[in-house]
C-alpha cells in the first residue's frame, strides 16, 4: 500500500470514528434535554425569542455548510484547499456545524443549554481537527504547516479574504452536503415533542436552566 493509500485509509477511519462520537454525543445531548427544561414560560417572548435566535443559527449552518462544499467537494484528499471561506478558517464546515448545535440547544428556549451545545460540539470537532491536521501536515507537508500558520483553526480572520476566478464544483456533493445539514431542522419538532411530553407530565424534568 503507499503512503497515500494508507493516508486515505486513515483519514476514512477517522471520519468514522467522528460520526461514532457525533452519534453517542446527541444521544448524550438529548437525554440532557429530556431531563431539563428552560425556566423560561414556553408561551413568553423571551423563550420565543430564544428559540427565534436558534432558528436563525441553524439557517446560517446550512446555508455555510453548503457554501463550504462548493469549495471542499470532491478536493479534500487531493489538494489542500485555502480559498473562500478556507482563506479564513481551517474547519468552516465544523464551525458552522457549532453554530448549528448553538441553534439546536436554543430550541429549547434555554440559552444555557444552546452554549453548552456549542461548547460540546466544538470539544468533539475540536478532537477531531487534531488528528486531521496529523495527517494533513503529512501529506502537504510545508504548504500545511505554512497555512496553519497564517488561518486560525475556527476563529474567522476577515481580512484574509481570498477566493478564486473560477470555481469548478461537484453538484453532487453540494446537494448532499446541504440535504445532511437540514437534518439540524430536525431539532424543532422533536424538541417541540418533549416539551409536549413535559407539559403533560409524561417526563419530569429534574434540571431548570436560564
Amino acid at each position: 500500500m503507499t503512503n497515500r493509500s494508507a493516508g486515505d485509509a486513515d483519514l476514512q477511519r477517522l471520519q468514522r470514528r467522528r460520526k461514532k462520537v457525533i452519534r453517542v454525543g446527541i444521544g448524550g445531548l438529548l437525554l440532557l434535554v429530556l431531563l431539563s427544561r428552560s425556566v423560561l414560560p414556553v408561551d413568553s417572548p423571551a423563550h420565543d425569542g430564544v428559540e427565534a435566535i436558534g432558528l436563525a443559527a441553524i439557517a446560517i449552518c446550512i446555508f455555510g455548510r453548503g457554501w463550504c462544499s462548493l469549495y471542499i467537494g470532491g478536493r479534500k484528499k487531493n489538494e489542500l484547499v485555502t480559498t473562500g471561506p478556507y482563506s479564513i478558517c481551517r474547519n468552516p464546515l465544523y464551525l458552522f456545524s457549532i453554530i448549528g448545535a448553538f441553534g439546536i440547544g436554543a430550541q429549547t428556549g434555554s440559552l444555557v443549554i444552546a452554549v453548552l451545545f456549542a461548547i460540546l460540539c466544538w470539544l468533539v470537532f475540536r478532537a477531531v481537527v487534531l488528528r486531521e491536521e496529523a495527517h494533513l501536515a503529512a501529506r502537504f507537508g510545508v504548504a500545511f504547516t505554512r497555512y496553519k500558520n497564517l488561518v486560525p483553526r475556527f476563529r474567522p480572520t476577515w481580512h484574509r479574504w481570498r477566493d478564486e476566478a473560477d470555481l469548478v464544483c461537484r453538484p453532487s456533493l453540494f446537494l448532499t452536503t446541504t440535504r445532511d445539514a437540514l437534518w439540524f431542522l430536525m431539532a424543532i419538532p422533536v424538541f417541540e415533542g418533549i416539551k409536549v411530553l413535559q407539559d403533560h407530565g409524561w417526563i419530569v424534568p429534574v434540571i431548570h436552566v436560564p
